[in-house]
């Protein structure tokens, strides 16, 4: 093989490892639509995080505001709901390129088994934090 051919077959496999990631990401954030939600909405990434103490559950949102998000608790899973739109100076933009999904969301996580007395809502750098203290039963 010479360099040529090697520099070439290197790039067709970076282009096609580009892709994969680009379908990826597409899938995502493909809207769902839940059996007990008609509206179609998509699912924001989380992270589920258990200490001592608490479990932390982080949604990346950036762009909503948090005094518009809704969550539950129900059935030993935590629902997060909203809805992301464009702000309405830029509803009669161009758009070039749009990848932050917009209009409703709905993420149910499943929380580890246990009794939460204190539940706090906090947004930072674009997240959703969300601190759930466990109920600790008295000696």
């Amino acid at each position: 093989m010479t360099t040529s051919d090697s520099r070439t077959w290197m790039w067709s496999e970076a282009l096609d490892v580009l892709a994969r990631a680009d379908r990826m990401q597409r899938q995502m954030f493909q809207p769902r639509r839940p059996a007990e939600v008609r509206q179609s909405c998509w699912e924001p990434p989380a992270d589920v995080l258990e200490t001592d103490y608490e479990v932390i559950v982080i949604t990346a949102l950036p762009g909503v505001d948090p005094a518009t998000i809704t969550t539950t608790i129900e059935g030993g899973a935590l629902e997060i709901f909203g809805k992301r739109v464009l702000p309405p100076q830029l509803r009669t933009a161009t758009i070039h390129r749009l990848e932050l999904p917009q209009g409703c969301f709905r993420r149910r996580l499943h929380l580890p088994s246990g009794t939460y007395d204190d539940v706090r809502c906090t947004s930072t750098n674009g997240c959703l934090i969300v601190t759930l203290r466990k109920q600790t039963l008295a000696r």
